[in-house]
């Protein structure tokens, strides 16, 4: 990591690098970037920033207003593991040029300083100081995928040498059945030499791991953990975590996807998130008396979470897809509940340790399909309203919660059946998101119309198993 912007053109200089890759999110959640010449990188960079077009970015400006500046962060920089050529990567917060004032302004749209205002809104709180986020981003590595949605020919093709339903009538004789993925060792698991391969990649570029494995789904699904880290950081490593897998497995001709459910009948990848508040150093979730070994914050903090659950759903669960995940049986919670070891509530406790430091609470809903960057912020801030109202959660359970009998499982909020369902909840229910200006109107309101676009756009179009239900009616 550099400290400053001259460390990083000196850097440059004494290790050749030939080019400078500047990189940003679009309001959805996807990487964009451009490159320059090395010899067009000098401080003035890092206090002028560089142009670029944002009206042609995702949820950015109208044509009108077009013109923008990004302004390299020299402590995010890395060496790009893929790029023939020696490339360094700066991640970039967006700015408006200084048109009507002296100076470039933060462009209040820019993910990543929604990220960096909510730390900040944390702080000014004096609850803590500092959250730490602990994502489990679960994803699939396909060997071939075809899709077209033209209305001629409309459908999907998967194949994975892992999954004895794809069709294929030969092969070494070792599948992995549905919902049997979890921890099967080779030759059963195929991608051992590959999820490997992305982890040491990952700890060049400066992302700590702390396992990997093969996860629940046929069909090649895996999910590497890396170690927590405070939200904006966390926001950082998730994009590299997403741009290795997908290159480390392109390299081995393969692909690999973080949609929630591309498949019919088996488990689908979530983004179980860990998090936890501390203080001057200290944990604040702990308390050996309490459930769970909970502190009574943690506990408030775990009502914002769920009372404001079915919102947070229009920015943990963005797609469409990720409603074909959030169906009772395949480990994706629904229930807006806690407790303590069971993962049929929407939050869990992890029970593995007594230490203090070790106390967080697992917040089950979210996919990888999302912008991380408003993603973990606006958890943070359903979290901290719980605080500052001092909410509490509904009774815990230790049940298994998809065993309910009907009546008792009516007795228990659900999250959203769909992304117009979550969007609807987010439009009335967004205030809190608000405090401090971490989000503001402007940007929701580009995050739904974006959103509902995306979900009428699936309402226009028949879907296979119509074929199958329908066609002979």
């Amino acid at each position: 990591m550099f400290k400053d912007a001259q460390e990083l053109v000196k850097y440059i200089k004494d290790r050749g690098i030939k080019y400078v890759d500047l990189r940003l999110s679009d309001v959805p959640g996807r990487w964009q970037h451009y490159t320059r010449p090395a010899h067009e990188v000098d401080l003035g960079l890092f206090t002028d920033g560089a142009g670029f077009d944002g009206s042609s970015i995702q949820g950015f400006q109208a044509i009108q207003e077009s013109d923008m500046l990004l302004m390299p962060d020299p402590s995010s920089a890395f060496v790009d593991p893929f790029f023939a050529d020696p490339t360094l990567v700066i991640l970039c917060d967006v700015f408006t040029p200084p048109i009507n004032s002296p100076k470039p302004s933060a462009y209040l749209k820019d993910p990543r300083q929604v990220a960096q205002r909510a730390e900040a809104y944390l702080k000014s709180t004096g609850i803590a100081d500092t959250i730490y986020m602990g994502p489990e981003a679960e994803f699939f590595i396909f060997d071939e995928v075809a899709f077209s949605d033209d209305p001629f020919n409309f459908g999907y093709t998967v194949r994975s040498v892992e999954a004895h339903s794809d069709g294929a009538e030969y092969g070494d004789g070792y599948w992995i059945r549905k919902k049997e993925g979890y921890f099967p060792v080779p030759p059963s698991d195929k991608h051992q030499d590959l999820r490997s391969e992305m982890v040491t990649v990952m700890e060049d570029i400066g992302i700590q791991v702390e396992l990997h494995h093969h996860e629940v789904a046929t069909a090649g699904q895996a999910e590497i953990d890396m170690r927590f880290d405070t939200l904006t950081r966390m926001g950082d490593k998730l994009y590299k975590y997403k741009y290795v897998v997908k290159n480390v497995a392109a390299k081995h001709g393969k692909s690999a996807t973080f949609m929630p459910k591309p498949l019919y009948g088996d488990n689908g990848s979530g983004m179980h998130t860990h998090q936890s508040l501390w203080k001057g150093g200290k944990p604040l979730f702990a308390d050996p008396k309490g459930y769970a070994g909970l502190s009574k914050l943690a506990m408030h903090y775990v009502a914002g979470l769920l009372a404001h659950g079915p919102a947070l759903a229009g920015i943990t669960n963005p797609t469409v897809n990720s409603y074909r995940r959030l169906v009772p049986g395949y480990e994706a919670p629904v229930n807006l509940i806690i407790s303590a070891r069971n993962r049929s509530a929407v939050i869990r406790v992890p029970m593995y340790s007594n230490n203090p430091k070790a106390k967080r609470i697992e917040y089950r809903a979210p996919d990888p399909s999302g912008n991380p960057y408003l993603t973990f912020s606006a958890m943070l801030m359903a979290g901290l309203d719980g605080i500052r109202r001092e909410l509490t959660p509904p009774t815990p359970t230790d049940r298994n919660l998809y065993s309910l009998s009907a009546r008792e499982a009516r007795r228990i909020k659900t999250l959203p059946k769909s992304l117009d369902e979550s969007l609807d909840a987010l439009e009335r229910d967004h205030d809190f998101l608000l405090q401090g200006g971490v989000f503001t109107e402007e940007l929701l309101e580009t995050w739904i119309e974006m959103k509902r676009d995306e979900a009428g756009s699936a309402r226009l179009r028949p879907s296979p198993i119509e074929y199958t239900m329908y066609y002979d009616l």
